[in-house]
This record gives structure tokens, C-alpha cells and sequence, in this order.
């Protein structure tokens, strides 16, 4: 292999464990790895089937040029590709450490921007040896809009998710800065084209900011942007990346009124994420190169949704 695992660190929330793995150029990446029960969980007011499962949340690029505001990888500035061998061994490393049932690529870097060896990585994962089912492969974009419609045929059965953020171009572009190059509309238009083509939910990350985007006005703005496609909108608490970030979280109480606007008046299935690895800077928006100590060992005990829940 051209990657080596340089450290394992592992959450007091006892279900997150942080990869450190050095390429062979000598850049870093971070890779997560996320350990879930289906069974302590409900939908449609019935056990989830299944069990213990792991999701492993990936890096396509060392550092990241998008420059969200919000987002600590931004910080790094752009580093360097990985190729589709770096990535499909993050895959490898972590599944010595866990099970891996589904990958969503959510760590560091924009992985459009990435797309050859993006698209060859996850044309290996669902091939021998590792078989993964497409439907449990998620890649993540802040809207690469020439990309996302070569994705389409590309690879037509994986899950995609949108980095949306803002209901409106400004804030979009405030917080976003990369959003400048791609219009809200023209992305709108592509996701249409997109669902057309695959027939399948597209998954909205929305990170909650206090005064910003997380206002009654534009919990209606964005049920009626979305309103005509078939979305899961995914409510993201905003995790602090350092005392020299000006954004603070939305408070529990603007979350769950924003989330029950979206579900009864414009009747989109809306979720909260639950925040895992924390402590380990390991959760959404948090991934920076920064060597720490382990935390504490792993345990059984898992009591968090997946993402892949929120496929049914």
C-alpha cells in the first residue's frame, strides 16, 4: 500500500474512531469511522431491522479549495488529489479496525472536484473484494455542477448529497464562498435533471447557524426551493473549529422549530444529525491535520443513527 496509518484516536462517545494516514508524498488526510445499531432505533413507529453496522467517512483530497467558512479543512488550503488507490485504502485500513457497511465521502475535500479517481475508488468498492452495494455509498458536493451531471451516469446508483447551507445565493456565497461559481438556480435545474435520470431521494446537509441561516424566513425559503424534488433534508448543529471562528450554533430550540416547519408545512422528511467525535475533532466540519492523544478504547455500545437510515 502508498498509505501508512500514522494514528488511531478514539471518542469518549466510545462509537468514533479517528485514521490519521500519511500518503506517500508525505500529506495527511483524516478518515472517520462511525459504529451504529440499527436495532436501538425506530421508523415508522417500528424496530429498525438489521444491527451493528459501521460507516466510514472518507477523504478525497488533502486539505480542500472550497474555503467554506465554517469548515475547518478550508483552513489546511488545498494540499494535493488522492488518487483512487488512496482513497479505496482508507477503505482497507478502517475495515481492519471495523466492519465497513457504508461509506460516504464527507471528509476532507471537495470530492467532484476529485472526479476521476473518485468515480474509479467507488467502482472498486462495489467490486471485488469488498462488494459494497452502491446504495450505501454517499458522495457529498457543495454543487460542482458540470460534475454532478457527468455523476449521473457515471455512477447512477450511488447516493448523492448536497452541501446546500443557504436557501438564497448570498448567504450561500457569505458562507460558501465556492457558491459564486455555481447559482442556485443552475443547481436546482441540474438536481432535477440528476433525480430524472436516477430515480432516487437526494440527501440536503444544511449546517445550523445562529442568525444566518437558521431564521423562520428561511426555513420557508428553502421548503420551497426543494419542494418540487424528492429530498431528506439533514439539519447540521454547527461544531466549533477554533476560537477564531465568529459563527456560533443555532440553538436546540431554532433547530427543532426549523426542522417541524420543513416536515408540516412543505412535508419534507427532515433530520437532525447526531454529533459524534467531538472531542476527537472528528465530527462534521471539524477535520484539520492536527496530531492528538488517543482518547479512550472502544466499546459495544452504540446507540446512534446512520446515514443509511435515512435512505428507507
Amino acid at each position: 500500500m502508498t498509505s501508512i496509518v500514522e494514528l488511531v484516536t478514539n471518542s469518549e462517545d466510545k462509537v468514533t474512531t479517528k485514521l490519521l494516514v500519511r500518503l506517500q508524498n508525505g500529506s495527511h488526510v483524516e478518515a472517520v469511522i462511525m459504529r451504529y445499531d440499527t436495532r436501538l432505533g425506530k421508523y415508522g413507529g417500528k424496530p429498525r431491522p438489521g444491527g451493528p453496522r459501521s460507516t466510514l467517512c472518507i477523504s478525497s483530497q488533502a486539505g480542500c479549495k472550497m474555503s467554506c467558512k465554517f469548515c475547518a479543512t478550508g483552513s489546511m488550503g488545498f494540499k494535493c488529489n488522492l488518487s483512487s488507490g488512496e482513497i479505496v485504502e482508507q477503505l482497507v485500513h478502517a475495515s481492519f479496525i471495523s466492519s465497513i457497511r457504508n461509506v460516504v465521502f464527507m471528509g476532507m475535500g471537495e470530492p467532484l472536484n476529485n472526479y476521476t479517481a473518485v468515480v474509479e475508488a467507488v467502482q472498486s468498492m462495489i467490486s471485488f473484494p469488498f462488494r459494497l452495494s452502491p446504495k450505501r455509498i454517499t458522495i457529498s458536493t457543495v454543487g460542482i455542477i458540470p460534475a454532478i451531471k457527468k455523476l449521473k451516469d457515471d455512477l447512477p446508483n450511488v447516493r448523492l448529497a448536497v452541501s446546500l447551507h443557504a436557501p438564497i445565493q448570498d448567504i450561500r456565497c457569505q458562507i460558501m464562498p465556492a457558491a459564486s461559481a455555481f447559482p442556485l438556480q443552475r443547481l436546482m435545474d441540474v438536481l432535477h435533471l440528476y433525480q430524472e435520470k436516477c430515480g432516487q431521494k437526494i440527501f440536503i446537509e444544511y449546517i445550523m447557524l445562529d442568525g444566518i441561516n437558521d431564521q423562520e424566513q428561511h426555513a420557508h425559503e428553502l421548503g420551497k426551493l426543494l419542494k418540487t424534488l424528492d429530498v431528506v433534508i439533514n439539519l447540521i448543529p454547527f461544531n466549533a473549529i477554533g476560537s477564531s471562528s465568529h459563527f456560533m450554533s443555532s440553538s436546540e430550540q431554532n433547530v427543532k422549530k426549523f426542522q417541524k416547519m420543513l416536515r408540516e408545512v412543505y412535508k419534507i422528511r427532515t433530520t437532525v444529525r447526531k454529533q459524534m467525535g467531538q472531542d476527537i475533532s472528528g465530527a462534521c466540519g471539524q477535520l484539520v491535520i492536527k496530531i492528538s492523544k488517543p482518547t479512550s478504547q472502544l466499546s459495544a455500545s452504540m446507540e446512534l443513527p446512520d446515514i443509511e437510515d435515512l435512505h428507507t
